[in-house]
């Protein structure tokens, strides 16, 4: 049997569900595919694909079984029934949650037989089965090879180790980049409509500046990784001055600076505790630790 042959079972056909299951068919895997809501494989089923009328059958149709449900507890419903039987079955779950739901999910699933890889899919649904579509994988990494063939059928698929909680991690930390990012353009566009300067003027030159910015993480991530913040561009005080200036304008013009604020009084606390002659990097001992209310 050739990789385009290989079976594959889809449970949960939200919108990202139903993605994931129409890129199993378009690369020419027999899908089988369950969800609580048959009419949600009318399409899929029009398609090609194989409506299984309960879990059980869903399951022993494939080696392999996709999850892709609301959340951990709707995973335990699914498969923890009396009529299941997981041995031998590889599961991967790609229904969001924390790093420590991934990881208990990994101990129930081996107690009951299964392989279990834990995922996290970093793409909107439209984007599945392309290359744009990025879907990571943690857990035993013999389970990730001997899938990903059928799996690339997704879009790029990563693996980011043993750890089953890694892709969760990873996921929110995808998530904290992204808003971050989006906030920080907010936090400019508002300022630049105070003098008529829309959005979509402004939007080339933020991203130019994104750019640039990324550009620094290869060396930051050295500085931090060595622990050590040298100074080589500008220290922390200084960049903390023009941090005031940004809350200072931001008041000045009417826009919200609780963003800026929150950012001066992490680097504030950095200074204080005699960091502010090194460089920016610095303040990952703040993202570092929890802040009491």
């Amino acid at each position: 049997m050739n990789n385009t042959e290989t079976p594959v079972t889809v449970i949960g056909l939200g919108l990202m569900g139903q993605a994931l299951a129409g890129a199993f068919l378009k690369a020419g895997h027999p899908t089988t595919v369950w969800n609580r809501t048959t009419s949600k494989a009318d399409r899929l089923v029009a398609e090609g694909a194989r409506l299984a009328p309960t879990v059980a059958d869903a399951l022993a149709a494939s080696s392999l079984t996709i999850l892709c449900v609301t959340d951990y507890q709707a995973v335990y419903e699914l498969l923890g029934g009396s009529e299941i039987d997981l041995d031998g079955t590889t599961v991967i779950n790609l229904t969001s949650g924390s790093s420590a739901q991934a990881r208990e999910a990994a101990r129930w699933a081996g107690e009951r037989g299964a392989n279990y890889l834990d995922g996290a899919i970093m793409a909107i649904p439209p984007a599945i089965g392309t290359a744009e579509a990025v879907i990571l994988h943690s857990g035993p990494q013999p389970d990730f090879d001997a899938h990903k063939p059928t799996l690339d059928a997704l879009g790029t698929v990563a693996y980011l180790g043993a750890d089953h909680g890694l892709a969760s991690l990873y996921d929110v930390a995808g998530l904290a980049m992204m808003w971050s990012v989006l906030n920080a353009w907010l936090q400019g566009t508002a300022l630049l409509r105070t003098v008529g300067v829309d959005a979509a003027t402004y939007a080339p030159f933020a991203r130019q500046i994104a750019a640039g910015v990324a550009e620094w993480l290869p060396g930051y991530a050295e500085q931090i990784d060595n622990g050590s913040f040298p100074a080589e561009v500008s220290a922390l005080e200084t960049d903390a001055r023009a941090m005031a200036h940004l809350i200072e304008e931001s008041e000045a013009v009417g826009v919200n600076a609780e963003l800026p604020k929150l950012i001066k009084a992490m680097a504030d606390r950095a200074i204080a505790a005699g960091h502010g002659g090194e460089q920016y990097p610095v303040l990952i001992e703040e993202f570092g630790k929890p802040r009491s209310a």
